[in-house]
């Protein structure tokens, strides 16, 4: 019999996923001062059902959170000429994004329950219904790990994973917290 673990690492084995750690959820720092910085630097404030405010408090984010056993914490990562330049940054999202939906997919048919987050704002509609209409595409939408005012920083150091290479590649992050199903 595999344990939990070893069920979820052959999971990520299938997937060109380039570091995984796991934290239970009490490790993981929630800071206001995250999403102070959403608030000040993100475009995407306020316009987005995967961002602030309409992901909740961040109160409401750490306790929909902590109704999860522990966080998968991995990374992919995209090759572009110049991470600098955030258009061809961006344009390297959706396959770490479909990434983190199969890895969710195949918890889910292990029996596993899952909330995932992402590096980045929602970019499945050119333009948000935020906050007129429901989220068009809830099954895809990933909420913005620091939309929920997890300081990835402090996660990537407690599981020695690189937060940074250099110039020409992205490192895109993913959290999918889990707990047993029903």
């Amino acid at each position: 019999m595999h344990s939990k673990r070893e069920m979820i690492e052959k999971i990520l084995a299938a997937y060109p996923v380039f570091q995984y750690g796991f934290l239970d959820v009490g490790e993981i720092e929630f800071k206001e001062e995250v999403r102070h910085i959403c608030r000040q630097e993100c475009e995407r404030y306020n316009t987005s059902w995967s961002c602030p405010p309409a992901v909740g408090t961040v109160e409401e984010c750490r306790n929909r959170c902590e109704a999860y056993e522990q966080a998968v914490v991995f990374t992919t990562l995209a090759e572009v000429t110049d991470a600098a330049d955030m258009a061809e940054t961006l344009e390297t999202r959706k396959e770490h994004e479909e990434i983190v939906h199969a890895v969710c997919r195949d918890l889910r048919e292990a029996g596993l329950e899952v909330l995932a987050l992402s590096s980045d704002s929602c970019a499945v509609c050119e333009t948000c219904a935020w906050p007129d209409a429901p989220c068009r595409h809830a099954e895809r939408m990933l909420p913005c790990i620091e939309g929920y005012g997890i300081l990835v920083t402090s996660a990537a150091e407690k599981l020695s994973m690189d937060f940074f290479y250099d110039g020409r590649t992205v490192v895109w992050y993913g959290f999918v917290f889990i707990r047993q199903g029903e």
